[in-house]
Formats: C-alpha cells, sequence, structure tokens
C-alpha cells in the first residue's frame, strides 16, 4: 500500500511545478511540503488474503492410531469464504465456515467396525491487530467458540451414536492451530516494510519533469506519519501523511541521494487532518515579464504638466536585482532618459497577478533641468506601473488546478481508488533571482485512498 501511494505522488508531482529556459543551470528553492491522505481498506480486501493463504481442505487426519489409537480420522474443508467484520475494540472477528467428514471405529481387541459421517460448523476467532512502526503486522487470534450447523452422528443402523463430545475435542484443537496459520498469513501478507524501503529510494530519484525545457524534479521524503488504525465493520482507516522537499532543477540532471539500506520506521501520530497544504512552485522568467511590459507599455504615450507634454516609452525590460524587481524603461519627450522603477512582488488575488508594492523611482539623465522637473512625471509613471502592469497567474492557478485535480482522481494502479478535491490555490510568496521569478503556491486540497479489487 505504501509503495503505491509514493509511486502515485511521483505521477502527480508534474502537474504541480511549471519551469522554462534550458540555456542555463539554475536551482530552485527547496519546498517542505506536508500531505495527509486518509486510507479506506475494505475488511472484503483482507477476507480475499485470508481466503488466498487459507486453503480449501483446512486440515486432514489420515490414522487411526494416532492421538492415543482414537480409531478417528477426519477432513476439514471450507464451505464459503472466511468472513472479517470489524470488532468495537480495534479488532476482528473473523467467521470460518467448515464441512467436516469423519470415520471412527466401534470395537475391540482390535476389531473394529467404521462408520463415517459428514456435518458442518462455523468456527469463531476474535484478532486483535497492532501496525507496529517498524511497517510490520502482528495480530493475537484467538479462539471465540464455534456453532453446529448439523451435528456429527454415526448411524449403525438400528443404533446411532452421537461424537459430538469426540468431534469437539477435535475441533478445539484445530482451532487453535488454525489461530497460527492466521497470524502467520497476515504477518506475511500484510508486512509493508520491503516496498517502503523500495519505493523510497525510488522517490528519491531525480526525474524529469518535462523533456522539452530540461526541467528535473527531486523528492526528498523526510518522514512518514501514521494515525492507529481504526476498525469499522466493514473496513479499516488510518491517515498517512509524508513530509517531504520537492526542488526543481532546470539543465543538468541533480545528483541521485544515497540509497538507503533500511527504511525509517514511521511515527504514530493521534490525528491527521483530512485536509492538507502542499507548496509548490511556478517559475516564471524575466523574458516573460519583459514580453508582457512591452506589449503593456512599449511607444505608449502619456501626457504630463495638465495635458501640455508628452512622454513615449522607447524602450522597456524587467529584470531581477537585489531580491526586487527592476522595471527599466527608456522615454523620449517632456523627459527623455532612463527611469528605474525597482519594487517588491507580490501576489494579488483580486487581479490574480504579480503585482509590485513599495516601489521606487530613480532617472537617470543629463538633463539638469529635467531632473528638476521629474516629480510629475515621477508620480505618472510610478502609479502607472503599479495600476497597469502584473504578471497574470490565472493560467498557471487553473491549469494547476485541474493538472491537480485530474491526478487525484484517477485509478494509477488497479485496486489503488484515488478521490481528491482542490478547494484553494493561489502564490503566496514571490522570488527573486537574476533569471527568475519563483511564485510559492499553496494549494488546499484533501483527497481520499481506498484498496479494493487488487
Amino acid at each position: 500500500m505504501i509503495d503505491k501511494i509514493f509511486y502515485f505522488l511521483l505521477l502527480i508531482f508534474p502537474f504541480l511545478n511549471n519551469a522554462q529556459e534550458t540555456d542555463i543551470s539554475y536551482n530552485f528553492p527547496k519546498i517542505k511540503s506536508i500531505i495527509t491522505m486518509p486510507v479506506r481498506i475494505p475488511l472484503a480486501e483482507i477476507s480475499n488474503m485470508a481466503n488466498a493463504s487459507v486453503k480449501d481442505l483446512v486440515f486432514e487426519d489420515n490414522s487411526y492410531e494416532d492421538n492415543n489409537n482414537d480409531q478417528f480420522k477426519v477432513k476439514v474443508w471450507k464451505t464459503r469464504p472466511i468472513r472479517l467484520v470489524g470488532g468495537t475494540n480495534q479488532n476482528l472477528l473473523i467467521e470460518v465456515p467448515l464441512k467436516i467428514w469423519a470415520e471412527k471405529g466401534v470395537g475391540k481387541f482390535g476389531v473394529y467396525s467404521y462408520q463415517e459421517t459428514t456435518f458442518e460448523t462455523v468456527m469463531y476467532f476474535n484478532s486483535q491487530i497492532v501496525f507496529n512502526n517498524n511497517w510490520g503486522i502482528v495480530t493475537k487470534t484467538q479462539p471465540n467458540g464455534f456453532k453446529w450447523v448439523t451435528k456429527p452422528v454415526l448411524d449403525y443402523g438400528a443404533v446411532k451414536i452421537p461424537i459430538t463430545g469426540l468431534v469437539e475435542k477435535s475441533l478445539k484443537e484445530q482451532q487453535l492451530k488454525f489461530c497460527t496459520t492466521m497470524d502467520e498469513m497476515m504477518a506475511k501478507q500484510l508486512n509493508f516494510q520491503n516496498y517502503a524501503l523500495l519505493a523510497w529510494n525510488q522517490f528519491t530519484q531525480p526525474f524529469h519533469v518535462n523533456e522539452e525545457y530540461n526541467t528535473w524534479l527531486k523528492i526528498t521524503p523526510l518522514n512518514i506519519n501514521l494515525t492507529p488504525l481504526k476498525f469499522y465493520r466493514d473496513e479499516i482507516q488510518t491517515t498517512i501523511g509524508i513530509d517531504a522537499y520537492s526542488e526543481t532543477f532546470v539543465g543538468q540532471k541533480p545528483e541521485s541521494s544515497v540509497p538507503q539500506k533500511t527504511i525509517a520506521n514511521f511515527n504514530v501520530i493521534p490525528v491527521l487532518a483530512d485536509q492538507f497544504l502542499l507548496q509548490t512552485t511556478a517559475n516564471i522568467p524575466f523574458t516573460e515579464a519583459t514580453s508582457i511590459a512591452q506589449k503593456m507599455f512599449l511607444n505608449k504615450e502619456f501626457e504630463v504638466r495638465d495635458g501640455k507634454s508628452k512622454i513615449k516609452i522607447t524602450s522597456i525590460k524587467v529584470y531581477g536585482i537585489d531580491g526586487k524587481v527592476m522595471i527599466e524603461a527608456e522615454t523620449e519627450g517632456y523627459v527623455k532618459g532612463t527611469s528605474f522603477i525597482s519594487g517588491v512582488p507580490v501576489y494579488d488575488e483580486g487581479k490574480r497577478k504579480i503585482v509590485l508594492s513599495d516601489t521606487k523611482f530613480k532617472l537617470k539623465t543629463h538633463n539638469f533641468l529635467q531632473k528638476a522637473a521629474t516629480l510629475l512625471f515621477q508620480n505618472k509613471i510610478v502609479k502607472m506601473i503599479e495600476d497597469e502592469y502584473g504578471i497574470p497567474t490565472a493560467t498557471i492557478e487553473d491549469e494547476s488546478k485541474k493538472g491537480v485535480e485530474k491526478a487525484f482522481n484517477t485509478e494509477y494502479y488497479k485496486g489503488l481508488k484515488l478521490s481528491g478535491k482542490v478547494y484553494k490555490m493561489k502564490p503566496t510568496k514571490i522570488l527573486v533571482n537574476d533569471l527568475y521569478l519563483t511564485a510559492l503556491i499553496d494549494t488546499e486540497a484533501s483527497m481520499v485512498m481506498k484498496i479494493q479489487g487488487m
């Protein structure tokens, strides 16, 4: 189960990252995310494993002489599949319907007359289950009695001999042995340690997010949390929480992490939220930011000094410097020179754009008189930039939301059914470097995994 969760996460992360430019190598921020996922395991699935492990012929005694020469043979079969039901004390109630053939010898001094009979009974068991934090399942199964469907009777014509007492003794012995069989089966079938180790090592291998842009994604799981198992009538429930770092790389493939030889134990957490916050990155190159600015302002004229003078923007570019966004615009007309408008990029949720705040203005010109008369120009161009310029994020948000919801509602493996919903997705913090604006995106979502039909 755990390994399939990891592989599922490997599949969805490409939807959650966006990067461009291939002529450089740049390491984007390492983002820590916590992913929680309620897991539903129908008891029918465990019943299927139990029935697959327990053969139809449960027990066979082919000797008359064993058990102190009891002159008794017996064969025991399942008549229907083993059935499991959730108890009220973190336990499973197990029902095993059986058909029994028995043959009994009656006589003395080594001379016996044999008669056979067939009857049915239902055995009951109570199994306490503990999921150890080393990924192993430990069960302690105990007998919980049985009931007769048809009682055993040896028919010698005029004489009918009930052998209920003799058979009950044998059944009780076999019930104890069957407890051991059930515990061994559960420990073997429900041990996830090897799967978790394979998935953990696979999870840390860098892989291509996008071959066209030569973009790599590396996931580093930190630890895994699980809530205690909860038993209901028809299913077992738990919630998995995965703490992980995600890193985006453009250009050269990053080095792989050193493979682990043992899987770390998971942490048992009393409660994990059904909803989770996943943090990822969307990377916007300054070439795109410049293109947006050019479409909005290049060759645009605006008036200053009560409409008596005009200014035209003849060149504009956008780049990052010292953690801020710089807009460099060359103008002619009333003011001829180069204006530098810097600001802190922030996300405007109403506009769904990355805009500038805390803007600063500086004019570079050789005309001293223009320097002294630029207050109106400064106010005009700064207000225009603040009001009009912005990098739209609507497409990033909408496409990411569609990709995530598609990934959250897909059956990647037979029997591994996922159902999820994205409630909110928005950039929260904008980071600046020389070549990119990196938006940290918060995704509020929920997802449920159901194991069925595997």
